[in-house]
């Protein structure tokens, strides 16, 4: 066990690390670590402190809530003050805060909770009086905070004066304000048009926003409020219940999470928890976890509050999405278009719920923007499926000799070809085409993924062996694989039934529908909604050929006539490619260069006379489908088809299937357990049809 002398040079230097973190992150709005890492710092002091309460000093992090005002602003002091909350890392966690609330309470009853998302923003307190805004303010050093109620009163979603009747003559309500990740999305990319510095998260392009000292530069940033709570109400009647609050400030127009639940006991939070997990990604705004409130306020009061935090309340935080770690090393994939990404090789660090090693850098363009060097500290981040990436670097861990400088090799990694990087583009691509083994290897797993032609068992580790012993040469080759079933069966790792399976599955495969081939076929910059567009358009494979021949002829032609831009554009727009819509003349290039190469078309021929067929019918040019113009959702599973299968029922009589509800969405079909589209669509008024509904529109043909 440490000595006293040890443990207090400890304390002295955590709440040292903490107070300049503090002000980095509260007053600087310049973060240098992840929150995940602040954590840990401040749960080591806590746990000291307890283990040694003599060493408690009233200078110390855990005896007040957060950094001091700037100056910038003038002061206003809160009435009741803003505590921050103790946080839950655990399971075992919350079932103790959940036996210490029933302890407190003296029941062995489940306790009512109200849930709500913790949402990553800045805390605020606004005042009304007599139901008009008086002031609001930062949260400070949770006594003391900044007067920002010039800048508030230009966030829309802030009422000036409060709706209905019934509410209190003063009304001290606390909230949260963020910037969604759309608005954070348009922000960036406005500031990147601009030359201004984008913003590293939402939190910091909502903190950065309300510091404004002129409000005008602050009603141009997307700011948004949620309101979670009060500090004081006088002057009238309150419920009884914390749920009935938020109720009550919702009536008064006071916008509150419509993700905020009443549940039962530490199961009730715990399922609410998962719930959240699972729904973080798909959330309008980020959160770091949840929240769980004691829902009667006589239990709020009678369990009172510790120095810094109510007893009542407890934040059960989700896995770190971010953590700091060390960038050991650069290497460079090559994917199925040649393009060459970087790749992090990371010390191994546990973030978002997994172990990453690697994580990617995007492009040159990005590591050059980043300044990322081999050997820098670098920050990570992993949010639910998405690939993790390295955020930035921490420059002041930057060590004084060794980070070395990231170069783009000259030649390919895999095949030893050529790399080029064109001026106008931010990736740099190999120029060994299908001679490349990536390319190859990666072109056919493509073709086969499952939402191409979904060929069940032809996976990454299979494809690789196969390309590798040269039975796939070209995507073409997987349907000659029924010609080699016996050297297959002889081959470790597979044995009768496996082959027999895939080969089952390459033999489905063969009826499919062209917009699953045109994507199939890894086309650069033709995704599956610009693949069913093609095929909406065209109807047929011949006339898609046919047009993107043409377009590129006419695009050679048109170059050497060194035409004027205006009609140069004017031109273009004559041409059948470029009238499909959504697709501009970047992509119908990529799609003319496509069927311009004789190997691409030799290989069309062939998946033909190997027996490969594809839904054609009459496109958009020859006449309208009947759910041309109609835009569907799809929202949890059916009985009597995948959702796969739905969607492509749909775009072959001519409907558009989007990934997100919208005004412009005709319908929505809901399956079982269908996720946040069902509500909305309930909430933008979009028809809902059950499968039932949806299978006779489809009996009908729309």
């Amino acid at each position: 066990m440490a000595g006293r002398p040890t443990v207090a040079r400890r304390i002295a230097e955590l709440r040292r690390q903490i107070d300049e973190h503090n002000f980095r992150y509260y007053v600087e709005d310049d973060p240098s670590i992840p929150d995940a890492e602040y954590d840990r710092l401040f749960r080591e002091l806590t746990d000291l402190e307890a283990a040694h309460p003599d060493l408690i000093s009233p200078e110390s992090p855990t005896q007040r809530v957060g950094g001091t005002p700037t100056g910038a602003f003038s002061e206003i002091r809160h009435e009741t003050p803003m505590l921050s909350l103790n946080n839950a890392f655990s399971e075992e966690e919350l079932r103790d805060f959940d036996q210490r609330v029933r302890k407190g309470l003296d029941t062995a009853a489940e306790v009512s909770y109200f849930a709500e998302p913790k949402m990553d923003g800045v805390a605020v307190s606004l005042r009304y009086e007599n139901g008009g805004l008086v002031h609001a303010a930062t949260r400070g050093d949770g006594t003391v905070g900044e007067d920002i109620t010039a800048n508030v009163r230009t966030i829309r979603s802030v009422p000036l004066r409060l709706r209905g009747a019934g509410h209190p003559r003063v009304l001290d309500v606390r909230g949260e304000i963020i910037i969604t990740r759309k608005g954070f999305e348009v922000f960036n990319r406005a500031a990147a048009t601009t030359g201004e510095k984008p913003f590293i998260n939402p939190r910091n392009a909502a903190a950065g926003s309300l510091r404004q000292l002129d409000p005008a530069v602050t009603a141009a940033r997307p700011l948004e409020i949620y309101f979670h709570s009060f500090g004081s109400a006088e002057g009238g009647a309150l419920p009884a219940r914390h749920g009935e609050f938020m109720q009550r400030l919702r009536d008064w127009g006071l916008r509150t999470t419509p993700h905020a639940r009443i549940v039962s006991g530490a199961g009730g939070c715990l399922e609410y928890y998962a719930g959240m997990l699972r729904r973080r990604e798909s959330l309008p705004y980020e959160i770091d976890g949840v929240v769980y409130k004691v829902d009667r306020f006589d239990q709020q009061r009678q369990l009172g509050y510790v120095a810094r935090a109510p007893r009542w309340a407890i934040a059960h935080k989700f896995p770190a999405q971010e953590e700091m770690t060390l960038l050991r090393d650069v290497e460079f994939q090559v994917g199925r278009t040649g393009t060459l990404t970087p790749v992090a090789r990371l010390e191994p660090i546990f973030v978002g719920g997994v172990t990453v090693s690697n994580a990617t850098l995007h492009n040159m363009d990005e590591v050059e923007r980043k300044d990322v060097r081999i050997g820098d500290t670098v920050i990570v981040r992993r949010a639910g499926d998405v690939i993790p990436e390295v955020v930035r670097v921490v420059p002041e861990r930057r060590p004084k000799k060794g980070a070395r400088k990231v170069k783009l090799p000259a030649h390919c990694p895999v095949c030893g070809s050529e790399v080029q990087r064109v001026e106008s583009e931010a990736a740099a691509r190999c120029t060994g085409g299908l001679f490349c083994g990536a390319q190859r290897k990666e072109a056919i797993r493509h073709f086969s993924s499952r939402r191409a032609m979904n060929i069940e068992g032809l996976g990454e580790v299979i494809v690789n062996e196969l390309v590798d012993e040269k039975f796939l040469e070209t995507v073409a080759d997987i349907y000659r694989l029924h010609g080699h079933r016996e050297r297959l069966v002889e081959r470790d790792g597979m044995g009768e039934k496996s082959v027999d399976k895939l080969l089952e599955a390459i033999e489905r495969s063969k009826h499919t529908t062209l917009a699953r081939l045109l994507f199939a076929l890894g086309i650069r910059d033709v995704g599956e909604s610009t693949a069913a567009d093609l095929a909406r358009f065209f109807g047929g494979l011949e006339e898609l050929q046919e047009a993107a021949i043409a377009y590129g002829e006419a695009v050679e032609k048109l170059a050497l006539e060194e035409l004027k831009p205006a009609e140069l554009q004017r031109r273009h727009e004559s041409l059948r490619l470029h009238q499909v819509p959504n697709i501009g003349h970047v992509v119908a290039s990529h799609v003319a260069g496509f069927f311009h190469e004789k190997h691409n078309r030799d290989v069309l021929r062939e998946l033909r006379e190997l027996g490969v067929r594809w839904d054609e019918g009459a496109g958009t040019a020859a006449g309208p489908k009947p759910l041309a113009g109609k835009t569907f959702v799809l929202t949890g599973g059916l009985v009597a088809m995948s959702r796969d299968e739905a969607r492509d029922r749909l775009q072959l009589l001519g409907a558009r299937v989007a990934g997100s509800v919208s005004k412009k969405t005709d319908y929505v079909v809901a399956g079982a357990d269908p996720g946040s589209k069902l509500e909305q669509a309930v909430a933008l008024g979009v028809p809902v049809l059950g499968e039932a509904e949806f299978l006779e529109l489809l009996a009908k043909g729309g």
